[in-house]
């Protein structure tokens, strides 16, 4: 895998690539916090009894800047990027880094499992939000362009998501190539109409001092920290940021923010500040009425644009966390597939993508306007936010060696951001917020039983299984036939002998001349170095134990990998190689100790619709036997 990290700096190749990056990181990374504008001052303060009074609009300003240097700027683009797991981001990487930084703490490691799997649920949720809202909060401008269009929006918004996931199959490259040029118009347009309102009405500028947050709280009692909950839609995509790492880099990433994305978002909130403090009626719609009347149909089209952009962001993050929890144990295998020859983290996962399509038209039909959902979104961002502080705090002691001096200081400070956030938005679970969390739920669930079935299935063919080492020294005092060439059994137990070979001996009074015991082990890193790919242990009698090596981030191809053990010692020639596997089909006992019995129906269903290990591990079908096995759990 390419990193992706900054190049050689003083080479005028490596500054175009840099730009070229950034500038796709524009057109992927920032287009859910970048179409925040659209509904964040509405939802905050139009909203939940708030009204815009002078010293509330400086107040929701003064929260939306200080909001998004430390949170975004400081916590997501300064501190927890710089915990990549090898070039790789997301809370599924982030995991997998915080849970090798604690070694083999049996407790520490379960615990910050179940603080990833809940994060990366949660981001699901996000991920089915994030498209319905942003389309819908830009579609909406039509309302505003002429009266009686409102009945259209939920059709058209429709329209645009469907051709929008139609795109997915084409990759992100191909798509932030595409949509750079309309991301980056975008940040330009509203940049400028929020400076056209502040020249207008400098007055707004005033909520850079924080003591307009103070006194906000201060003077609006319980509705100032319910009003938190519109605050943090400015900050939604702070976690794609993070997640779309592997696909542009960190510094692409940074310097768009700093340089580009970050000064046109102000520029704009400030706009609608200034624009609020002249006309307190605007709340009905600041963003939209920040453009002049013959630029309306107009900027509703480039919305759309940028809505649709906004919602690639989380669905590129949503592709790159399956293949990481396929790799990790965490989700059935799917397929997957590649979309650039030059960045291996740009995938496309199409049942994720049918998925999310499906999921995000029902939130479209149930909710029907941003405003509805604007109460179920900040409850699925605020959680993630904090399971990521989290596990970037274990990360930092652990890893970097952070002193408690330091560490508790910036912990407290952001935790107790985030748990404002999140607390703010839990208040809003009986308007909509159950929506994410039932979705972050269910995909917990999944995650959580899948990675408990393949245990407990582990656990039952060791048990069931014949030690190694006395097979092969009976078979070394009574040699069975040997026929030529190379039979490969992938096993998940190095001592006992696999249940293909035995069925094989059996059934076909047989043995090969070489028969090689295959293991494939993923580790908590995105890429396995050369060194440790491969282990090859001689077991005698033309037995060998080999262990294959791949990093979560990768993408298994045994064949590959079997032609590098030459290296090794051991050769193999494929049209002469059989691959035997056992095919597993679970069924559901309860009178067996493991789960509950409607979560071993959930595995095994699950189990029955994965796709198969032999394609996962790309093994060719003409050089395959598989055998079945009948598992009780």
């Amino acid at each position: 895998m390419e990193q992706t990290g900054t190049p050689v700096e003083g080479g005028s190749d490596a500054r175009r690539r840099l730009f070229r990056l950034a500038l796709g990181a524009i057109g992927v990374v920032f287009g859910d916090i970048g179409t925040s504008p659209l509904y964040t001052m509405k939802e905050t303060l139009g909203t939940h009894g708030m009204t815009p009074t002078p010293a509330a609009v400086l107040g929701v300003l003064s929260l939306i800047l200080w909001s998004l240097i430390i949170v975004v700027s400081l916590k997501y683009v300064i501190f927890v990027m710089r915990a990549d797991n090898k070039g790789e981001g997301g809370i599924m990487a982030l995991m997998a880094l915080a849970q090798r930084s604690v070694g083999r703490a049996a407790r520490m490691r379960w615990l910050i499992g179940i603080l990833g799997i809940f994060g990366a649920a949660l981001f699901y949720g996000d991920g089915v939000i994030t498209p319905a809202i942003s389309v819908l909060g830009a579609v909406e401008g039509l309302e505003v362009a002429a009266q009686g269009l409102d009945r259209y929006v939920v059709v058209i918004a429709l329209i645009i998501l469907a051709g929008m996931f139609a795109l997915q199959r084409h990759g992100t490259h191909v798509v932030g190539k595409a949509f750079a040029p309309v991301m980056s118009l975008w940040f330009v347009v509203i940049a400028l109409l929020g400076l056209r309102q502040i020249l207008t009405h400098p007055q707004a500028l005033y909520a850079v001092n924080p003591l307009h947050a103070v006194h906000f709280f201060a003077n609006h009692g319980l509705a100032s920290f319910i009003a938190l909950g519109g605050v943090v839609l400015s900050l939604t995509g702070a976690e794609a940021l993070y997640a779309d790492m592997g696909h542009f880099g960190k510094q692409p990433i940074r310097r768009a923010w700093f340089c580009f994305v970050l000064p046109a978002l102000l520029l704009n909130y400030f706009g609608q500040g200034a624009l609020l403090l002249r006309n307190p009626q605007a709340i009905e719609s600041p963003f939209y009425l920040l453009v002049p009347e013959s630029l309306l149909y107009p900027m509703v089209v480039l919305a759309t644009a940028a809505a649709v952009i906004a919602s690639q962001a989380v669905i590129s993050g949503a592709f790159s966390m399956t293949r990481e929890a396929m790799s990790l144990g965490y989700s059935p295998r799917m397929m997957v597939v590649h979309t650039s020859r030059e960045m291996s983290g740009q995938i496309f996962v199409p049942g994720v993508n049918r998925m999310l399509m499906l999921l995000v038209f029902g939130a479209v039909i149930g909710f029907r306007s941003s405003e509805n959902l604007g109460a179920a979104y900040g409850i699925a961002v605020t959680g993630t936010m904090t399971v990521t502080t989290l596990l970037a705090l274990v990360v930092a002691r652990r890893l970097w060696h952070w002193h408690w001096l330091v560490l508790v200081p910036v912990g407290l400070l952001m935790l107790a951001l985030d748990l404002a956030y999140f607390g703010a938005n839990v208040l809003k679970i009986a308007h909509g917020g159950w929506f994410p969390l039932v979705l972050g739920v269910v995909a917990f669930a999944v995650m959580t039983t899948w990675r408990r079935g393949r245990e407990l299935v582990m656990r039952e063919i060791k048990q069931g299984g014949v030690a190694l080492a006395p097979f092969i020294a009976s078979i070394t005092e009574h040699p069975p036939l040997r026929v030529p060439g190379t039979a490969v059994f992938l096993t998940a137990n190095q001592s006992a002998v696999p249940h293909a070979l035995l069925h094989n001996l059996k059934h076909n009074k047989v043995l090969h001349e070489r028969n090689v015991l295959l293991t494939v082990e993923v580790l908590e890193t995105p890429v396995a170095e050369a060194e440790e790919r491969i282990t090859l242990t001689p077991l005698g009698n033309g037995f060998y134990g080999l262990e294959l090596r791949f990093g979560f981030a990768e993408d298994p191809n045994i064949p590959l990998a079997m032609t590098q053990c030459a290296r090794v010692g051991l050769t193999f020639d494929m049209m002469d190689t059989t691959f035997f596997l056992s095919r597993e089909t679970i069924v559901a006992n309860a009178r067996r100790p493991g789960m509950a019995l409607w979560r071993d129906k959930l595995f095994a269903f699950l189990a029955r619709n994965a796709m198969p290990a032999t394609a996962f591990f790309q093994i060719p079908g003409n050089r395959l036997i598989e055998l079945g096995a009948q598992v009780e759990i």
